[in-house]
This record gives C-alpha cells, structure tokens and sequence, in this order.
C-alpha cells in the first residue's frame, strides 16, 4: 500500500483482505493480551473475482458546539414542577383498608409509612401520600379514588404540608 494513497482518502484493498492486526499484538492505546475479535475491521465491497476496491475514508460531521459548563446545560432543562398527593379522611372506609391501599396504589409503600399516613390524614383531615412528577400524581390520585378513598393533588410549591 502506498502512502500517498492512503493520504488521498482511498485504501486499495484487495478482496478477502482484512484491516487488522495479527493476533497476539498489542496496540499502543491498551494494555494486554490484544484480542483482535474486539476490533473493528474493514472488508472489501467488491465482488470476488473483480479485483482490489476501495474504501473511502469516513466524512466527520459537523456537530453542535458543546456547553463549557455544566451550569448552561441547567438553564436549558425544564424540569417537572413537583405534586402533593393529598388523602383526605372519610368517614366510609375502615383504616386497615385504608392502609392496604395506600400500599397497594404506591410503588414501595411500607406498611409504617401506610400506617402513619392513614393516621394523619385522620387526625388532621388529610396527609400528603407522594410528592411526584405531575403525571404520576394524576395518576396515583385516580387510582386513590377508584379503591373508594378521598384524594387530591396540588403544587407542591405551593405553601401549606
């Protein structure tokens, strides 16, 4: 292969021909036993019997600049304002059911936490369950009130529990 072919942009390559090192070499970029299945080779396109082809060397797109700071890439992100799940005490539902619920409605619910939210809500007339992304509190808040329990969602921005 010469060199200023290879510096024009074409390889000549001859068919079954493959880029690569012998096995057992060692590059200079890792340490090791070199294992030649790991690298990426390059075959000849041409079909078998019409001679050397050719590889063109790969075209580098142009990309965005990249942010120096990690405080720019901040700005531009808009993150979900939180929600409060609310349960509010009824006068219908039994706490144990209550509890078993909460539990069932809540990802990673624990039968403490269940328990002292049910107590709160009692004693106080509600109790925050979850705060959340605004979708999965809609969410949450729908199947609360598809098992017969009393719920709501609101900003959790907003001041109050």
């Amino acid at each position: 292969m010469k060199l200023e072919s290879a510096m024009a942009g074409k390889i000549p390559i001859s068919p079954n021909h493959v880029i690569g090192p012998k096995p057992g070499d060692k590059p200079h970029f890792c340490s090791g036993p070199y294992n030649y299945r790991s690298m990426i080779k390059a075959v000849s396109m041409a079909p078998p019997g019409k001679g050397p082809g050719l590889l063109d060397m790969p075209v580098k797109e142009k990309t965005a600049p990249v942010h120096d700071s990690d405080f720019d890439v901040r700005k531009t992100r808009k993150i979900a304002p939180p929600f409060r799940v609310l349960l509010h005490n009824d006068n219908f539902n039994k706490r144990e059911y209550v509890v078993k619920v909460l539990m069932k409605v809540i990802p990673g619910m624990t039968l403490d936490d269940a328990v002292n939210i049910m107590q709160e809500a009692h004693q106080n007339g509600m109790s925050v369950v979850i705060i959340c992304g605004q979708a999965d509190a809609e969410q949450h808040c729908k199947q609360l009130r598809g098992n017969g329990l009393l719920s709501s969602i609101e900003p959790a921005s907003r001041g109050g529990c």
